[in-house]
């Protein structure tokens, strides 16, 4: 991955990482405002509900009062005393009273529980109240909430229980008002909120159990869990429920009897919709606000690859150059900042690589030749000390025995051709490893070359007068054509099979390798002779270097010419007593 690349997604990573977290801190912060907000509207709007009930209970506590200090309604207890009293003049009684009081429920009841008149329905007159015959002081007692038997269904009513003594007997008046949809209606409700009644005690009529201040009605199946909640826990509770047009988030509050008994369930209602939307638009506008920041980090990490990665860039084309053997090459300094001091520290290395180069050419230069001239002189020394002791023995014999000069001439003579005839071949080796020819590339299949080689050696390896050396043979076919001069790659492996050879005295076993691998052809030859020091191996290819008694110590020198001048590269790797091995890598297409 380019340094271009790596800026360009740092820039998009930061600017989706800021965005994002500053629209989830955004979003968070408006959700816990609309809550503060939703909690405090919920909070207004359930007193508002608690002031209502009180109000409307003690209107309630007040009209009955009224009714049970009226001086009929005395009269009607008086007249209900007597021992074989008469109900019917007093069945319309609580129909009228309600109409009077604007009350929606008035029932009179004698002391006994039977009811003499009822406004909500008449035709219970005769039927049996045994609460109201509880031992309660109902004169002290306010308005409460009570389940209210009506023909049709049962309603929730606010009722206040007062008493008419006469004599020792009483006469109940029980009243109060209905809670309905009326009753929610008077509520003022702020935008989004509503509030709902769920009604504890019809399971006959489930489906007109929740009511709605507009009439219509509730969805109970959705609401049901919170409404279990609250008959389970009996305490307030709150949820959230997920409408087609949105989420909404419910306080249920329960409504108990005078006996602590559920009767209803008050549900207020905040819809949550405003809030969604705020946040769908929070996240827009994030997505909006991130794609923004990602333009702008490719707009930034263009500018900066501009600044930093094409200087960076012709630095690097600089260094290949260098490590391809331009040593000249200069990076231009267009800047005054870090970038173009590296860049004058590159020039200046490279004039420093220059210098340092000259100096150790001619160092090379003076030592090969040096160990040339020495190595020369070696070689030349043998022969020419018997060319001098034969001329001496020549002049001897002329001097001091003429009659036995013809002998001493032949002898000399032929000793004299000998070593002539060494010093020639000394020097041949030395002009042939001099005028080595650059190489004719051309496709050469190298297993081949392998396989016409080792059958070159095999009387070598099967000699009679030596132990036998086993050929171990290992071809890739996926080495393939290779270019390169065959007739030079055939003399080096030569050179290196005889080495291998000349390295195993007492006979063992010579292997031989090839493989491809990062588009070069590797050839191995491995021996099981006595292996090299870490010294033999460093001076190896040093010419006229050599471990042998009878080795000229050009052999490697001109196997390693020949891995030179076709690009390739050469290393040896022994251990005394584990043998040697010689791995050569060629560049496929040469």
């Amino acid at each position: 991955m380019t340094f271009r690349i790596r800026l360009l997604l740092l820039f998009a990573v930061t600017a989706t990482v800021t965005v994002g977290v500053a629209t989830w801190l955004v979003s968070a912060r408006a959700s816990r405002a609309f809550e503060r907000l939703d909690n405090q509207r919920t909070a207004a709007l359930v007193a508002q509900f608690r002031r209502e009930f009180a109000r409307r209970g003690e209107e309630v506590v007040r009209r009955v009062d009224g009714i049970a200090a009226a001086e009929t309604t005395l009269q009607m207890a008086i007249g209900l005393a007597r021992p074989e009293p008469d109900d019917s003049p007093y069945v319309n009684e609580a129909g009228a009273l309600a109409a009077t009081h604007a009350l929606d429920f008035v029932e009179i009841v004698s002391g006994d529980g039977a009811i003499v008149s009822s406004a909500q329905w008449p035709a219970r007159f005769g039927y049996q109240e045994e609460w109201l015959r509880q031992p309660v002081d109902w004169n002290a007692q306010g308005a409460f909430l009570k389940s209210e038997e009506l023909p049709d269904q049962v309603a929730l009513a606010l009722v206040a229980v007062r008493t008419v003594s006469a004599g020792d007997k009483k006469l109940y008046i029980a009243a109060g008002y209905r809670l309905d949809r009326e009753f929610l209606a008077s509520l003022v409700l702020p935008a989004g909120m509503r509030v709902l009644l769920f009604r504890n005690f019809d399971p006959a009529s489930a489906a007109q159990a929740l009511v709605d201040p507009s009439g219509a009605p509730g969805d109970l199946a959705r609401l049901a869990p919170l409404i279990e909640r609250v008959r389970k826990e009996g305490r307030e509770t709150a949820g959230t429920i997920q409408w087609p047009g949105g989420p909404e988030t419910f306080d249920a509050i329960p409504l108990a009897g005078r006996e602590k008994n559920l009767l209803g369930v008050l549900l207020v209602g905040s819809s949550r919709r405003e809030l969604t939307m705020l946040l769908s638009r929070i996240r827009w506008a994030g997505m909006a606000a991130g794609g923004i920041g990602i333009l702008l980090g490719i707009l930034l990490s263009l500018w900066a690859s501009a600044h930093v990665t094409r200087p960076v860039e012709r630095l690097a084309v600089g260094a290949r150059a260098v490590a391809g053997g331009d040593w000249g090459t200069r990076v231009e300094i267009a800047s005054q900042d870090e970038i173009g001091e590296l860049a004058r520290a590159f020039n200046g290395m490279t004039a420093q690589l220059i210098e340092q180069r000259d100096r150790l050419v001619q160092t090379e230069r003076v030592a090969a030749w040096r160990e040339l001239a020495r190595r020369l002189a070696h070689e030349l020394k043998n022969p020419l000390f018997p060319l001098q002791i034969t001329i001496e023995n020549l002049q001897r014999a002329r001097d001091q025995a003429p009659e036995q000069f013809d002998e001493v001439f032949r002898e000399s003579t032929a000793t004299l051709l000998d070593e002539l005839a060494n010093l020639k071949a000394i020097v041949g080796r030395f002009s042939d490893f001099a005028k080595m020819p650059p190489p004719q590339l051309e496709p050469v299949d190298l297993n081949g070359i392998v396989r016409s080689t080792v059958k070159l050696f095999e009387a070598q390896f099967h000699a009679e007068c030596r132990p036998p050396i086993a050929a171990e043979i290992s071809l890739d076919d996926g080495v393939g054509l290779i270019h390169a001069d065959p007739e030079q790659v055939t003399r080096a492996l030569k050179n290196l099979m005889l080495n291998a050879i000349d390295a195993m005295p007492a006979g063992g076993t010579l292997q031989i390798r090839t493989s491809r691998r990062d588009g070069a052809a590797r050839l191995e030859i491995s021996d099981t002779g006595e292996g090299l020091t870490s010294e033999e191996c460093a001076r190896l290819f040093t010419p006229y270097y050599t471990t042998k008694q009878h080795g000229t110590g050009l052999g490697l020198a001109i196997v390693q010419s020949v891995v030179s001048d076709h690009r390739g590269r050469i290393w040896v790797e022994s251990e005394p007593g584990r043998g040697t091995t010689f791995q050569i890598e060629i560049p496929v297409n040469g």
